[in-house]
């Protein structure tokens, strides 16, 4: 394997363009993929458990889980027999699961490549949800295992599926908006209590910016259609408990080829979702421009009318379909998942170093 480098590493994940998500094309092998759902929390029982029913490809296969009684619960409610119950500590049994082909991670980030690279070690393929792990090190050891094995991994970025996201990369690909001159975009949330994992950095991972940041990051490329080629950051905190390990407010630009420049701000402290797109024919607002539902977008301050999709559905289909099919291209890979988490590593080093970081 070449070795990964941050530079051709960034190059290399902007070739993989938002895809035409909804344009299904039906599997040669009709067969659906069966899935292990790693990880019971809210994300997995209230988003990804229920929309499996509306899935062409994809099919629950086990459920894997370090609470037994929710194991057995969630099982009942879907059908699934006890031995398709596993639990963290003897998942490699899932390894004689021929039933069991995608294993989808849905744990807290500093979990996820451990759990990724058991069940790449098992010989199943990954769905990881976002970030991807707690820094390039992990990410990249998440590749190797999928590599090794010859297994595909892919990071759950659920707005590169979903309707508005992609009306809004279609306006920026279309020249409706003119040149892009500068994409804008906050994102956090407020936490309240140091109790919650997301203030644990073994946990949490690196902060606001990575599990609630990476929105802003991931909508400057995907808006842009390219990779940074240098970053510029703040790091900051209030003096408070909660804080102790993990980021709280960052601000960051990111410069792209052609002049577009990027400026995003994130934190745990203060709530916001949104984006807005400045061309030099016109303006996109999207306010919340990622939310699970309840999109607003506005184009030139008119309210747009885009019809709903279900992005869950679409992004475990789409992945399904790449399993089935090895040369279909992976719309959101592990590359990309490591190429965000280098830009958010930069950002920091940009922050510290007070200066602007390459790529």
């Amino acid at each position: 394997m070449a070795h990964i480098t941050r530079r051709n590493l960034l190059v290399g994940a902007g070739a993989v363009a938002l895809g035409a998500a909804t344009s299904r094309v039906q599997s040669q092998d009709p067969k659906p993929v069966g899935w292990a759902i790693l990880g019971l929390g809210n994300y997995a029982t209230r988003n990804i458990l229920p929309n499996l029913k509306h899935c062409k490809h994809t099919k629950l296969a086990a459920v894997i889980s370090g609470t037994p009684d929710k194991a057995k619960r969630i099982a009942g409610e879907y059908g699934l027999p006890e031995s398709k119950i596993y639990s963290y500590d003897d998942m490699a049994r899932i390894k004689d699961d021929p039933d069991i082909e995608v294993v989808y991670v849905i744990t807290p980030p500093g979990t996820h490549a451990g759990f990724s690279i058991r069940a790449a070690e098992a010989g199943k393929h990954v769905c990881c949800e976002k970030p991807m792990a707690s820094d390039s090190t992990e990410c990249r050891a998440m590749i190797e295992a999928c590599r090794k094995v010859g297994t595909r991994l892919q990071i759950g970025y659920r707005c590169h599926f979903e309707a508005h996201n992609l009306e809004a990369v279609r306006l920026c690909r279309s020249g409706a908006l003119g040149q892009i001159r500068t994409i804008r975009s906050e994102h956090g949330f407020t936490m309240n209590t140091d109790q919650s994992w997301h203030s644990k950095r073994a946990l949490g991972g690196i902060g606001a910016i990575s599990e609630i940041g990476i929105y802003a990051i991931q909508a400057m490329c995907y808006l842009a259609g390219a990779d940074p080629v240098s970053v510029w950051g703040t790091r900051d905190k209030l003096d408070v408990p909660r804080f102790k390990e993990v980021e709280d407010v960052n601000h960051f630009n990111l410069f792209f080829p052609g002049g577009i420049q990027g400026i995003g701000s994130t934190a745990y402290s203060w709530n916001a979702n949104n984006f807005r797109v400045l061309g030099s024919r016109g303006t996109l607002d999207a306010e919340p421009g990622t939310p699970y539902s309840g999109h607003r977008y506005r184009l030139n301050g008119q309210e747009m009318t885009i019809a709903p999709n279900n992005q869950w559905a679409e992004q475990m289909d789409h992945f399904s379909e790449c399993v089935r099919d090895p040369s279909k291209p992976l719309i959101a890979s592990g590359e990309m998942g490591l190429r965000d988490i280098l830009i958010m590593e930069a950002i920091l080093k940009s922050a510290d170093e007070k200066r602007v970081v390459n790529l």
